[in-house]
């Protein structure tokens, strides 16, 4: 090595190191010394004989490589103890995560077994569901062929008082339309004659009670309105349900019932001959003024009392015996006579036809006439 005019002799040595298990080198330079001939006039080529002060710089060497190596080795060891630590840490928390899933793996069978028993019920349900489905589906058809074939007029409400439901005949008695569903029966023009409609319909519901009224139809046709309320299956009240009910035919019967009436009343009243009108057993239901005049009684003393009580008159007539239903209607009963209880020397003539009234079917018509001494002409 030149070291300006001067040659210096260098030792170099090459030491191999393996550490972490990869290859290292140690490059040793150490000056010879300064006795030791110089290069010049040698043989280029020819290497430094080695001497004995190489010999104790080697020894030098290998103590220090020594020494570095044993530092090297104590660190290796630190790193291995710390390693050993971290891995005997993390296997630690290896055996208690699988302990984790271990626990976590029985939840799952756990939760799948109850998945399955779920899953059991949840078929059991659906088929009830498909049998319930089938039978609502088959209940509907029924209702349906029920409110078409029905002729009552029949609005079902809903609580807000909207038409949830209504029947063919409903659509003329009411005047509906089918896009009168969902809409509100206040907004309905009905074709009948009744006060509020709605307000009746609350009413129902708010005292749970049937409210009924004879109403007319812009024709003058008689009807029966009845509001019901509506209740579910668990006894709520929900709505409420019209029904009309043609009684015009029974309206009109019943008015000419009344004139009917009337008109034998009047007759009756009329008739300058004692006249009574018995019920079954022969008992008084109605007498004119000549009759009570006869026993001297007033019309509504004998009113309810049986025949055979009136003035002390022998009323037993053994052709009146049986039952007056024998006797068909119009019919004359055979004519009798009797004393008359108050007025010696008369006779009462009796004259009777069965002449049934529409609530009651055995009914008589008794009419007397007065003969013998003192007798009016």
């Amino acid at each position: 090595m030149r070291d300006g005019r001067d040659v210096l002799r260098v030792s170099v040595e090459v030491v191999p190191i393996t550490a972490s298990g990869r290859p290292h080198y140690l490059v040793l330079f150490e000056r010879a010394d300064r006795g030791t001939p110089s290069t010049k006039g040698r043989k280029t080529g020819q290497p430094p004989q080695p001497k004995g002060g190489r010999q104790a710089g080697g020894i030098t060497m290998l103590q220090r490589e020594l020494e570095a190596n044993r530092e090297y080795l104590q660190a290796i060891i630190q790193e291995l103890e710390a390693a050993n630590e971290e891995l005997q840490s993390a296997n630690e928390e290896i055996l208690s995560s699988n302990e984790e899933l271990q626990s976590t793996n029985e939840e799952l069978d756990t939760a799948k077994e109850e998945l399955q028993s779920t899953n059991e019920e949840l078929n059991t349900v659906n088929e009830e569901l498909h049998s319930r489905n089938d039978e609502l589906s088959r209940v509907n058809s029924d209702l349906v062929n029920l409110v078409g074939s029905v002729q009552i007029a029949i609005v079902i409400v809903s609580s807000d008082l909207r038409i949830r439901r209504f029947t063919a005949m409903a659509e003329r008695v009411l005047n509906l339309i089918p896009a009168d569903l969902d809409r509100s029966i206040a907004h309905i023009n009905p074709n009948i004659d009744v006060a509020n409609p709605p307000q009746l319909i609350v009413e129902s519901m708010d005292t749970m009670t049937v409210i009924e009224r004879d109403v007319r139809d812009r024709q003058g046709r008689w009807y029966s309105l009845r509001i019901r309320p509506y209740r579910s299956l668990d006894n709520k009240i929900e709505g409420a349900v019209l029904a009309l009910f043609d009684i015009d035919i029974l309206k009109r019967s019943e008015r000419s019932a009344q004139r009917a009436q009337a008109f034998a009343d009047g007759l009756l009243e009329g008739s300058s001959e004692p006249v009574a009108l018995l019920e079954s057993n022969f008992r008084i239901r109605k007498v004119n003024a000549a009759f009570a005049a006869l026993f001297a009684e007033s019309a509504g003393q004998l009113a309810g009392r049986a025949l055979a009580e009136v003035g002390g008159a022998s009323w037993e007539l053994p052709e009146w015996q049986a039952d007056q239903a024998r006797f068909t209607p119009g019919e004359a009963l055979p004519s009798a006579k009797v004393k008359h209880p108050g007025k010696s020397g008369r006779t009462l003539i009796i004259n009777a036809r069965a002449v049934p009234a529409a609530d009651s079917p055995d009914t008589t018509l008794l009419m007397l006439s007065v003969t013998g001494h003192g007798a009016p002409s």
